[in-house]
């Protein structure tokens, strides 16, 4: 079997050095759309260095190759056809403000291993720290297709119920046709959001969105429309990737106000609201 789920989790944590720099967050920012309109004062606090307010989001790419998706397939125990790979879910937990510039030290390990049937689920989780302590912890969950069935543990449902009632707020975020180009610079090379013959081998027809750029989109949308603009306010935020988008689409936003939370739903406009993002909460103060 390609995955080899006890020597994956029994693998020791891979550590590392991480740094980051103003110009990481301002390309990782225009990444994920801001900067329209360019002069808006709203989207300088993205765009320019001297006020720069730094997105969330940004660490799932902080360190421009930060342990993900891609780190995790070359983990002991995994080895895997790239092109059976999707990015099943994201979650993010803020520790403190992230600055806009830094040195920090990354940790990784395959957190679980699920077995779904007809595909694994693998549990990348990286936790961060600099000098003066946590920042943040990531959980990447890796849906590799076709790798499931050997009778290990299912896991837990990710699903949630849908938010009651009609959202309390929906905005549209247009994706640009070349979005995917410039949020790869990042630090995600996958080739599936670039070369459509690989997109074709991996079944789409065209190349795809990077899941992370919706989902820093998506943040963006919420802090900008529900949390005055404040990055700060944000202590958590997970989503299911639970459909693609394309470069050049529509995305929908919806979001519902809480206790603490705001509950989001983003489909691709269109193509009858197709769902992209499910079971997304943003914890914030």
């Amino acid at each position: 079997m390609p995955i080899d789920a006890a020597k994956a989790l029994a693998a020791e944590p891979r550590t590392g050095e991480i740094t980051w720099d103003r110009k990481d967050v301002l390309l990782y920012h225009l990444g994920v759309g801001a900067g329209v309109p360019a002069t808006d004062p709203d989207e300088l606090r993205y765009t320019l260095e001297s006020r720069l307010h730094v997105l969330p989001s940004f660490a799932t790419v902080a360190g421009s190759g930060s342990p993900g998706v891609i780190s995790g397939l070359s983990m002991p125990g995994v080895d895997v056809d790239l092109a059976r790979v999707l990015h099943g879910g994201q979650s993010l937990t803020l520790h403190r403000p992230l600055p806009a510039e830094g040195t920090a030290t990354a940790t990784s390990r395959i957190a679980a291993v699920y077995d779904k049937g007809k595909a694994a689920v693998l549990v990348m989780r990286t936790e961060v720290t600099d000098a003066d302590g946590p920042l943040w912890t990531n959980d990447a969950q890796i849906f590799v297709r076709g790798e499931g069935g050997w009778g290990g543990d299912r896991g837990p449902s990710a699903r949630l119920d849908p938010p009651a009632g009609d959202p309390d707020k929906t905005v549209e975020r247009h994706i640009r046709e070349d979005q995917a180009l410039l949020y790869r610079l990042s630090g995600d090379w996958n080739p599936l959001h670039a070369d459509p013959d690989f997109a074709k081998a991996a079944g789409f027809d065209r190349p795809i969105l990077h899941g992370l750029c919706t989902y820093g989109t998506t943040l963006k949308a919420v802090v900008d429309t529900l949390l005055d603009g404040d990055v700060t306010r944000v202590r958590a935020y997970a989503t299911r990737f639970a459909g693609v988008v394309f470069p050049g689409e529509t995305l929908r936003i919806r979001m519902w106000r809480g206790e603490g939370e705001i509950r989001i739903a983003v489909s691709a406009a269109e193509r009858a609201d197709a769902p992209v993002l499910a079971d997304t909460i943003v914890e914030h103060s």
